[in-house]
């Protein structure tokens, strides 16, 4: 099979960005560790090729294991035996393969037994992961829990947990409950202190979870009695060694069905809290989202990327009227914006997990020192584009990721919707990535307010500053014209000074946004390397020229009576 990571150039490109010094060194404080592990890299270039080794191995495992065992991981899935999960061997063998290759704890510190590793190499991981198995990934990628705990867990649970993150135990995150899916702030599974036991107990029931047997859970508890808001809830860290915690079934799923997604049953479950009291929502979940939605966005791309593989393979190999079908334009067409779609997402991706990079690092340095003025000036800077860039990543990714998967299946017409290749596959898993995190909706609630408050807009100027080369000068100008109709349109909806009109169009404007910056990031691609990004450049910056007409046309000719037309349904019943 395929190296996964040598043989996509698009990955390389983005290991190859000149932020990933500033990230190392951060990451790195100086390469203080160079003395203390035999790992640890001496200067910045030592670093780099250690991550392209890591890349390489993860890039080849995924090739030869992961992927080759997806369909059969697809097929039996997981089972609950003894009111415990059991995976499905083919997830059993990725996770030993992966622990003997020393491919859990990338991230984390060194003296917890991790690599150490900056985010963008977690995230690249993910994506790569993803592409073999999507389902696979969901297990694989929950070690990011373990970020949440090295930021806001004591040192003691952080000695506790954080090496046997690294040895390969696998992570979850308990938060969505029967009555309390997007509306955590419902979240009734109770949290009481036993003076008995010297322990918290966790009692109630949690659905939808992933991986919901994981080894080492988070888990959102209520732990203030009489509370019913998100000032009552709290983080706990539950251990399965405890066995207080039983799986009542694994949903029966559409897709990513190697996944196992639990009804959980927790009955005296002992916990440890982490952190401080009644932030478990306002704070410590906030973070876990987030990392969370980056890892979807990740997952997204990988799956853009294997649908994409497959529909050109196969267009390339059926002959339809004497020739290839990637010969007749209805097809190339569809290709080229599936390849520019998948370009685009893949830069906004790492683009936001720059952004994230670098203001998680000042956090955590924060803690050893006092920042200067200017690292506290860029922390402000990065928090506030993380903020808004991770909503907008994950609503364009797992938006374009399931419009490549569509995309695929058409071209492979009746022949894809059969079981016989892996894009049927591909196209049930890709499904679920715009609901779950925050649906595409919820996304949108989170990024309008950079929209209104000129987040976007300030970034999409910046990009505007930069040079670009005389033969990218019409392209270049389209996304002039493409800004100056977001902001037209921006400041019609926005005079009106009416919420329920920013919020009637606010996904039409938060999209507007995305084009924009996503077709600055790739024309800054083809800045660098012409032969490989022009095109998808120019074709996606066409493709989002006409989104943002459609889309301005619409808020132009709109009125705030018009709502009311819509309105109309909430009085439909049907018995």
């Amino acid at each position: 099979m395929a190296n996964f990571f040598s043989d996509n150039k698009d990955l390389q490109f983005h290991l190859n960005h000149p932020l990933m010094k500033k990230i190392v060194e951060l990451k790195e404080r100086g390469y203080a560790d160079k003395g203390k592990y035999d790992y640890a890299p001496l200067d910045f270039e030592d670093a780099m090729d250690s991550y392209r080794r890591v890349m390489e191995i993860t890039g080849e495992i995924c090739g030869d294991v992961i992927a080759p065992n997806a369909e059969g991981v697809d097929h039996e899935g997981p089972k609950v035996v003894n009111d415990h999960v059991v995976y499905a061997p083919g997830t059993a063998q990725n996770i030993d393969v992966l622990k003997k290759a020393g491919l859990f704890g990338l991230t984390l510190p060194r003296k917890y037994d991790g690599l150490n590793f900056p985010l963008p190499l977690f995230v690249m991981a993910n994506e790569m992961v993803a592409r073999a198995d999507a389902g696979f990934e969901n297990i694989w990628g929950l070690q990011d829990c373990a970020e949440t705990l090295n930021e806001f867990a004591s040192d003691e649970l952080k000695a506790k947990y954080l090496p046997r993150v690294s040895a390969g135990e696998t992570c979850a995150m308990d938060l969505t409950e029967p009555d309390a899916g997007s509306d955590l702030q419902a979240v009734m599974l109770k949290a009481h202190w036993d003076e008995a036991k010297g322990t918290w107990l966790l009692n109630g029931v949690k659905r939808f979870i992933t991986n919901g047997d994981g080894d080492i859970s988070l888990v959102l508890a209520r732990s203030e009695e009489g509370t019913t808001d998100a000032r009552g809830l709290s983080m706990f860290v539950y251990d399965r060694t405890s066995m207080a915690v039983k799986v009542r079934r694994i949903e029966n799923k559409l897709g990513i069905k190697g996944s196992p997604t639990c009804e959980l049953v927790f009955t005296n479950a002992p916990a440890e809290l982490v952190g401080d009291r009644k932030m478990g929502l306002i704070k410590y979940v906030m973070s876990l989202m987030n990392a969370a939605r980056l890892g979807i966005g990740a997952q997204s791309t990988g799956l853009s990327e294997a649908a994409y593989r497959e529909a050109l393979k196969y267009a390339n190999e059926r002959q339809q009227f004497g020739k290839p079908i990637i010969q007749f334009p209805a097809v190339y067409e569809m290709l080229s914006n599936m390849k520019a779609k998948l370009y685009g997402s893949r830069a906004m991706l790492y683009e936001t997990t720059r952004f994230v990079s670098i203001y998680k690092e000042y956090q955590h340095i924060a803690k050893e020192r006092s920042l200067t003025g200017e690292e506290r000036a860029e922390m402000k800077l990065y928090s506030k584009l993380a903020d808004a860039f991770t909503p907008l990543l994950k609503l364009m990714a797992s938006e374009y990721c399931n419009q490549l998967a569509y995309d695929a299946i058409q071209i492979f017409g009746g022949s894809g919707y059969m079981k016989d290749y892996p894009i049927e596959r591909i196209y049930r898993d890709a499904r679920i990535t715009n609901i779950y995190e925050g649906t595409s909706q919820l996304q949108v609630v989170a990024a309008i307010r950079h929209v209104t408050t000129g987040t976007y807009l300030h970034k999409i100027k910046e990009y505007e500053t930069l040079a670009y080369a005389p033969e990218m000068e019409n392209t270049f100008k389209r996304l002039v014209a493409m800004r100056e109709a977001f902001e037209k349109a921006v400041e019609k909806v926005t005079a009106t000074a009416d919420n329920e009109v920013i919020d009637f169009h606010a996904r039409r404007m938060v999209e507007m946004a995305g084009h924009i910056i996503l077709g600055h990031l790739l024309l800054q691609q083809a800045m660098v390397d012409e032969e490989a990004y022009r095109s998808s450049a120019e074709i996606y910056v066409k493709y989002g020229q006409a989104q943002i007409a459609a889309a301005a046309t619409y808020i132009e000719s709109s009125c705030v009576a018009d709502i009311g037309l819509f309105k109309a349904v909430q009085d439909e019943k049907y018995e």
